[in-house]
């Protein structure tokens, strides 16, 4: 029975870690229609900016509160994340609008080598372990397990931006300006929406909300060099299984990988990487365009 507890509790905990990085992934391959690799280097300048901060922070001599830290983790990772999103955006991918869907695909792929080696430049290749807000907020005991409750906030926050992203594209006006241009960009362009402002605005949604992500599991991980590799292809496993483009998708794809993973984890441990990717394809075997995925018509 404890084993079960353990993989429901472990399942979960990395299903909220990989929903926070494939939220963003899928907000702009929803509305953009762009595959982004360099999403992982988001990932990674978030952790790098959270840990930065963190160091600051508690190497001070002033003293120190738990509630401030939570909140350096992430906005700081977000504004960094958005920033950065705003610029790529602007200064590279506007440029590529419109052409071949596997050239962007390279072009984020360049993004993803280049980011990386400019942290690299600008963090060294050291790792950092900004431990001291996951050890501050304690563990709990559970019918015999042990949870840290920085893990159990994770899932909250994971399920509070699930529903934030559902509200914002199904209940607000700028939702359903999105929404049409999802349908179809051209003709939202003729009605007067200015789709490339739209562009930047879902671009540094996505790029910040990946790098919150990054921000927000720092404290629980060793955030070194080629983190942003290691994330991209798990997160895009999460979101190929739920289908590009869907956030319900997402959620299911990261629940099915995250407890598949776990079980692995305690059960089989040698089978760890593969059944990430055993889940993905049996999914594709049975559903070519994910679980909520749908397939769409090319234009000649």
């Amino acid at each position: 029975m404890l084993t079960a507890w353990a993989i429901l509790a472990d399942g979960l905990i990395y299903a909220s870690w990989l929903f926070l990085i494939a939220a963003g992934l899928t907000v702009i391959y929803g509305v953009m229609r762009i595959l982004n690799l360099a999403h992982g280097a988001f990932y990674a300048l978030g952790a790098y900016t959270a840990a930065t901060a963190i160091g600051w922070y508690y190497g001070g001599s002033g003293d120190t509160h738990m509630l401030v830290s939570y909140l350096l983790l992430g906005g700081c990772a977000l504004v960094a994340g958005a920033l950065l999103g705003a610029a790529v955006e602007r200064g590279v991918l506007r440029i590529m609008y419109g052409r071949d869907e596997i050239l962007m695909l390279i072009v984020t792929f360049a993004l993803l080598l280049i980011l990386d080696d400019a942290m690299k430049l600008i963090w060294g290749t050291q790792s950092y372990l900004p431990y001291q807000p996951y050890a501050e907020m304690g563990r709990m005991n559970f019918d015999g397990l042990s949870v840290a409750y920085y893990d159990v906030t994770l899932i909250a926050i994971s399920l509070l931006v699930g529903l934030g992203l559902w509200y914002w594209l199904e209940r607000t006006h700028t939702g359903k300006i999105l929404r049409s241009i999802i349908h179809d960009r051209e003709v939202s362009a003729a009605m007067g929406v200015n789709v490339k402002r739209m562009f930047t605005i879902t671009f540094m949604i996505g790029a910040g909300l990946g790098a919150a992500a990054g921000g927000l599991t720092a404290p629980a991980i060793s955030v070194a060099p080629g983190l942003g590799a290691e994330v991209i292809v798990v997160a895009f496993a999460v979101v190929v299984s739920g289908g590009l483009g869907s956030i319900g998708g997402a959620a299911i794809g990261a629940i099915a990988v995250g407890l598949a993973r776990a079980a692995s984890v305690h059960l089989a441990p040698e089978l760890e990487l593969f059944v990430i990717y055993a889940v993905m394809a049996t999914v594709l075997i049975f559903r070519p365009h994910g679980l909520f995925g749908q397939a769409t018509a090319r234009k000649i």
